[in-house]
């Protein structure tokens, strides 16, 4: 029997493109001429147990032999493929769900079917970063109505696994974000589970931002888990906090979202999925949703904040969600720290009642809490942030951090970077305007997340009487040279801070 011409060896390169499927071939490799593959075409690539769809890179250079095949290390995890393997390399089979974003980019309305083959070719992996920017442009600028919206979440539901806690009230929270050092949701949960209530907390990791809420409780315990793991910590101490990446819970949003993220729009329809179907997976049925409003928030008006309210538990109830949105103010950072060493210092202040704990954190996780524990009808109408506050006043809310951190794992105290630079007022005056996507962006470039302990500790806030010299605040840094790469941005940027 005649040997097949579209198998290559595999060769491990050691090369990193996040979750991104590269597949690199010799340009005078016999299976790119024969099959007249050419840079960035999408193919598919087997072994006898599996197939993935991958960009192809064309080499012109002796990094491999014309008889071999390349994978990025993303590709290659998901093939599971070893040195030497047998790869079997063919052409893309026609993906008929592109038809239906064809039709969205017409303004053609969209059902559950359409969206459910659509998010299932993403989650296979069978969309190119160009499909997914298609997709994603086609929904952006309201072009998803009610219903649309609807169906998208419930497609994206369905693309991966949910968890079911078999309990008829299980509890959630959500930040449509923008704002830094906002990292209420680890208050919030050693408060509803101190109280008594479930909340499964799956988290996202920084995309644009200093820090995300899973970044920022791994400087304190772990929060990479399995599906299985996040049960059996929540069974034993009613909530957790992890990185939702390793869950399978509604796989399409982090796709998506990258991508989003790259082209810098934030589709209403599509984030309303992106949150509600995140909740809904995790197993959740009464959700607090935060939409900090400000000028350099991520929701800039009122009306817009109204809508997206609207909209969130329109969507949530046909979901089988019980939303509650709340509307906060989004003119500045919230708490001091902006890094995840330095919102971890904050959130530890906070549970254990320090003196010096940030008020403003504190008050806005009480609120939420509060909110929870009203919408899950276990605490009294008007209640809830009281009661919240006694849980935190009391040292359970503490206590139950620390327990849920253990059965993560570990319990691990926050060490500051070594390099600070203080900023000093160089005028007296009223605090008038913190740019919060300036701010966020210096520590940013501190190093912040990839460097835990880099960031930004803020010392004013809005209103305040600044004297000359005042610290404004402290850049954080674990080398030098972030600490100068941080420093030079501040340099051409003097209105990050603005006082009259």
């Amino acid at each position: 029997m005649e040997q097949p011409s579209n198998i290559l060896k595999y060769k491990h390169l050691g090369i990193y493109t996040q979750n991104e499927n590269v597949v690199y071939m010799r340009e005078d490799c016999h299976v790119c001429i024969s099959e007249g593959f050419e840079a960035l075409t999408r193919i598919r690539i087997s072994n006898a147990n599996t197939s993935i769809v991958a960009s192809l890179n064309v080499l012109n250079s002796d990094i491999l032999m014309p008889n071999e095949i390349g994978l990025s290390d993303s590709a290659a995890k998901k093939l599971n493929a070893s040195p030497h393997d047998t790869l079997y390399v063919s052409h893309l089979e026609p993906i008929d769900s592109l038809s239906y974003v064809r039709a969205k980019i017409y303004n053609q309305k969209l059902n559950y079917s359409a969206f459910n083959e659509i998010i299932t070719d993403i989650v296979e992996g069978d969309y190119s970063t160009i499909h997914l920017s298609a997709f994603i442009t086609a929904c952006a600028g309201d072009r998803l109505d009610i219903d649309e919206i609807s169906d998208l979440t419930k497609a994206m539901i369905a693309s991966g696994k949910q968890l079911n806690w078999d309990k008829e009230v299980v509890v959630d929270k959500h930040c449509i974000g923008g704002l830094p050092g906002n990292r209420t949701t680890p208050l919030v949960v050693a408060i509803v589970a101190a109280y008594g209530l479930t909340m499964p907390k799956t988290s996202s990791r920084a995309i644009t931002s200093p820090a995300g809420t899973a970044d920022t409780m791994e400087v304190l315990t772990n929060v990479t888990l399995s599906a299985e793991e996040i049960q059996t910590v929540v069974e034993k101490e009613g909530g957790c906090f992890v990185w939702g990446g390793t869950a399978q819970l509604s796989p399409a949003d982090d796709v998506l979202i990258k991508i989003e993220k790259a082209l810098d729009i934030d589709s209403e329809g599509q984030l309303i999925a992106s949150v509600l179907s995140k909740k809904s997976a995790a197993g959740s049925t009464h959700v607090v949703i935060d939409i900090p409003v400000g000028e350099t928030a991520k929701v800039r008006s009122t009306e817009m904040a109204q809508k997206l309210k609207n909209h969130m538990e329109t969507v949530g109830n046909a979901v089988g969600l019980n939303v509650k949105v709340v509307i906060t103010d989004g003119t500045q950072p919230v708490g001091r720290g902006i890094g995840p060493t330095l919102e971890a210092i904050d959130i530890l202040k906070v549970l254990k009642n320090e003196v010096d704990a940030p008020n403003d954190l504190a008050e806005r996780a009480l609120l939420l809490a509060g909110g929870l524990l009203e919408l899950s009808g276990k605490v009294e109408k008007g209640k809830g942030m009281e009661t919240a506050q006694q849980i935190l006043e009391s040292g359970k809310a503490y206590g139950k951090f620390l327990a849920i951190c253990k059965a993560q794992g570990r319990f691990t105290e926050p060490i500051l970077a070594p390099y600070t630079f203080d900023i000093k007022a160089e005028k007296s005056g009223i605090l008038e305007r913190i740019d919060n996507r300036k701010i966020a962006k210096l520590a940013k470039l501190s190093g912040a997340p990839k460097s835990k302990s880099a960031g930004i500790l803020l010392n004013t806030h809005l209103g305040e009487n600044i004297k000359e010299n005042q610290v404004l605040y402290t850049i954080y840094a674990e080398s030098k040279g972030e600490l100068n790469y941080a420093l030079e941005y501040k340099n051409y940027h003097n209105n990050i801070i603005t006082i009259i």
